[in-house]
């Protein structure tokens, strides 16, 4: 399993909209792309800055979003959004909810 995490500074009470734009536009695209598994978002306590990671079961997956759907993504967000955000991507290596960990011995 893959991960991509992208961190943005949001605009002054846009915390709302971001969430709307969120659930409407920006998870029915996810849900489209090939190997997305799922999207947890956090906010800053002052809601400032915002938190996204994917999951993708693997890292082509992912760099396909990356290179195709991203860049709509971005745009449809930037009425939100201040400055670049920042992407980062991990290899998976625990999840208690997706099962995923190193395997023990019997």
């Amino acid at each position: 399993m893959f991960a991509r995490e992208v961190t943005v500074n949001l605009k002054p009470n846009s915390q709302a909209m971001f969430t709307q734009t969120l659930e409407k536009e920006i998870i029915p695209l996810l849900r489209k792309a090939n190997g997305f598994q799922d999207e947890i978002t956090f906010f800053a306590h002052d809601g400032t800055e915002a938190v996204g990671i994917s999951l993708w079961d693997k890292k082509e997956n992912a760099e396909t979003y990356n290179s195709g759907t991203y860049p709509k993504v971005l745009n449809t967000l930037n009425r939100m959004v201040e400055g670049t955000p920042r992407v980062r991507t991990y290899e998976v290596s625990n999840s208690t909810w997706h099962k995923i960990g190193v395997q023990t011995p019997s």
